[in-house]
């Protein structure tokens, strides 16, 4: 992993704990308005890393609720 996919990565899960912490869900893209500003390779490495951290979080989500649905009803079967 090169300089460029290390400093994405950091910035992107220090600004994925900042946005949890605050409430702020759209501080990445005020931190990708300053990276802009001086680098667009790493404002778009960065954008990279968040759009793949907050699709999974999406994706897990769902994943989370298909399984506990399954669940529930495997216990409903299970009861009847």
């Amino acid at each position: 992993m090169g300089t460029l996919e290390r400093l994405a990565e950091k910035l992107a899960d220090d600004t994925m704990k900042v946005q949890d912490a605050t409430g702020q869900d759209r501080l990445f893209m005020e931190i990708s308005s300053v990276l802009a500003a001086s680098s667009q390779t790493l404002e778009e490495a960065f954008l990279t890393e968040m759009r793949v951290r907050l699709a999974e979080r999406i994706a897990r989500k769902f994943l989370n609720k298909k399984i506990a649905e399954a669940q529930e009803k495997a216990e409903e079967t299970k009861q009847a």
